[in-house]
């Protein structure tokens, strides 16, 4: 699937503008880690971008609308790394991408909230302030933290280095993601 084609399933299903954020920090991220893996960077991208499109309309069903559509459009691989996001669905991690969804949705998303309540935003913001952070459970009380440490796990990347990766990848599309 192109990037073209799943921003407007996204943009059909996806109306928040929180959750829209969400997605695409969520892509951005995917996308630089598929390059710095030598894996496909729009493959990646759409997984991060669609992970969630159907959360909004449907959040009981989440995420079976979306996976049932990507796996109808012939896009098996993208299909199971987001029915794999949460590891409490109980689907196994078979890919490379599989781990990489898991090990960047909760995360990015926390870093997001991070950054958000800081004057500077993401200019400046520090592996420690996050890491500090992620150890206060009222802090963005909703992210699940078991799931960001099984991520980071299945993932085989070092806390620090994954935090600061997904850091600079936010820092780089800063303007876009509204992080300014």
């Amino acid at each position: 699937m192109k990037k073209t084609d799943a921003f407007k399933l996204f943009y059909s299903m996806v109306e928040n503008e929180s959750l829209r954020r969400h997605c695409l920090s969520v892509s951005l991220v995917m996308e630089a880690y598929a390059n710095k893996f030598g894996e496909d960077p729009e493959e990646w991208a759409v997984a991060g971008l669609l992970h969630d499109a159907d959360y909004e309309k449907f959040p009981e069903e989440h995420p079976n609308i979306i996976v049932k559509q990507l796996r109808e459009m012939g896009e098996e691989k993208i299909a199971h790394a987001i029915s794999a996001h949460y590891t409490k669905w109980g689907v196994p991690y078979e890919t490379l991408l599989d781990k990489a969804l898991l090990a960047c949705d909760e995360l990015t998303g926390f870093v997001v909230a991070a950054a958000l309540i800081r004057p500077t935003k993401i200019d400046g913001l520090s592996v420690k302030s996050v890491r500090k952070k992620l150890k206060n459970p009222k802090f963005a009380a909703g992210v699940e933290r078991d799931e960001v440490y099984k991520g980071m796990e299945l993932l085989e990347v070092e806390p620090a280095e994954h935090i600061q990766f997904i850091i600079d990848v936010l820092n780089e599309h800063k303007e876009v993601l509204n992080l300014v």
